[in-house]
């Protein structure tokens, strides 16, 4: 989804080519991986980070296309809203000193892009939901200029036979809203992990990624507040199951498949059934047509790039051309600084290593991983989560005794410099003996200041600016 279209209005020749051409991309893609003829390269990691631009009273600023001109980087594109943005790392191997490298990279890339923020009197800021962010501001005004973004918008209002947009979340308190387009998706900003790994070891890899969504979700957790609302630990996951809400056919929308949501099961016997279930199952929203071979998966890239599961595989191309599928691990919001990101990051790698390698396939249902999921979104650190035989465990619990001492074993296996296991799991560890996530952290603030949004913001972004985790910050 990150590629322009030439046209947004489409006509039923092209959705009907679109589909002759999807149908032989999956049969395709089915045989490369019976065959084995993808990459075995891996594990190999990468990132995607979007960040809101506000301005000096911590409103959403419109600027993002100055923004990208100032910035002048490849790295950086424009997101669904003009005060979004979005940013993208350079691929790199998970070995030896991986997690001070990204840290390094990304610390280097964030002071340019606040540099150039800081060019057009805005500030640039990582959090999942901005606190201050008014539902009027998710407008068609602020739709950034790229065909590909109206075409979702129209397409998806279709599919809904023109149908508002309903928000009803119950947590802390309650929001229902109606909105007339997608732009609700803008106030939902993530840091989305890659992985690659060999082509044997997907499937599993994805199912792991999709078992242990619910601890990342809550340890991570950094989206409390919407349009004044104290709602979930991590709002952000009903927000954008809900501001696309747009299902598969024949009315499917009522039932399990979603085009956001945790996916209707397991991968089984392949990875190439997750691809299978896009086409025998969602509408096509985009059918740009392209020129390119089949080899290049083109239209399928495109559909599942409209297809938002919280864990999803990508297809991408090694430097020799080779097809390659990686997991897309996308639970984890923005901020609260760097170090928590790349901390978050290591608690990843190191824990979806060791479980994948350490049973045959998963040890609950895939129900009980998406019940645990929502309950780690809504309840943070203080979820119950269930896992093998029916057992209940504390989440908090079962992160420090359990979990965190499986991440670093697979950190180890893995080959990561020791010194940065004990530093970037140590946060991990903190913040869960404290209780202090991104989310909290906004909560004691307003239980201190109720009503202050503003002051909370532009407090957070001094602390994401000081560098510090999230765990250190006082109010």
């Amino acid at each position: 989804m990150g590629q322009e279209i030439a046209k947004a209005q489409f006509s039923d020749t092209d959705f009907d080519n679109f589909r002759q051409r999807l149908g032989e991309e999956t049969a395709l893609l089915s045989r490369y991986v019976r065959e084995g003829r993808c990459s075995s390269q891996g594990p190999i990691t990468g990132f995607e980070l979007e960040a809101w631009l506000v301005d000096p009273d911590m409103n959403p600023a419109p600027v993002n296309a100055a923004f990208l001109e100032a910035f002048n980087g490849e790295l950086a594109c424009p997101e669904l809203a003009k005060f979004n943005v979005e940013f993208n790392s350079t691929p790199q191997f998970v070995r030896g000193e991986v997690l001070s490298r990204v840290h390094s990279d990304l610390a280097d890339l964030w002071r340019r892009a606040y540099m150039a923020a800081e060019s057009l009197g805005v500030n640039l800021l990582a959090i999942g939901i901005l606190p201050t962010v008014p539902a009027a501001a998710l407008n068609l005004s602020n739709i950034s200029e790229l065909n590909r973004f109206r075409a979702l918008n129209e397409q998806i209002l279709s599919a809904r036979r023109q149908q508002p947009l309903k928000l009803d979340i119950s947590g802390h308190q309650h929001l229902t809203l109606e909105h007339q387009d997608v732009m609700l998706e803008a106030a939902a900003t993530s840091f989305q992990i890659h992985l690659q790994v060999p082509l044997e070891r997907v499937r599993d890899y994805f199912n792991t990624a999709i078992l242990i969504s619910a601890p990342l979700v809550a340890v991570s957790a950094n989206s409390p507040f919407l349009f004044g609302k104290d709602l979930w630990s991590e709002t952000r996951i009903p927000l954008f199951e809900q501001a696309v809400d747009s299902g598969g056919y024949r009315d499917a929308s009522h039932g399990p498949l979603h085009r956001v949501g945790f996916g209707s099961d397991y991968a089984r016997s392949a990875i190439s059934e997750v691809f299978e279930e896009n086409l025998q199952h969602y509408p096509v929203l985009l059918p740009i047509l392209s020129e390119t071979p089949p080899e290049q998966f083109a239209h399928l890239r495109l559909h599942n790039g409209t297809i938002w599961r919280w864990n999803r595989p990508l297809i991408g191309f090694d430097p020799d051309g080779r097809p390659h599928i990686r997991v897309e691990h996308r639970v984890i919001p923005a901020g609260p600084s760097i170090v928590d990101m790349v901390a978050n990051a290591a608690f990843f790698y190191g824990l979806i290593e060791c479980l994948a390698n350490e049973q045959s396939g998963p040890p609950i249902p895939f129900a009980q991983a998406k019940d645990n999921f929502h309950q780690a979104a809504r309840y943070g650190l203080d979820a119950h989560m269930v896992w093998q035989n029916g057992e209940k465990l504390p989440l908090r619990s079962w992160l420090l005794h359990e979990l965190l001492p499986k991440a670093e074993f697979g950190l180890k296996r893995l080959g990561l410099a020791e010194a940065d296991i004990a530093y970037y799991l140590g946060i991990v560890q903190q913040r869960a003996l404290s209780g202090q996530t991104g989310s909290e952290w906004q909560r004691r603030f307003i239980a201190k200041y109720p009503g202050e949004f503003s002051i909370m913001t532009r407090e957070y972004l001094k602390r994401q600016k000081s560098g510090e985790p999230v765990h250190q910050w006082p109010l």
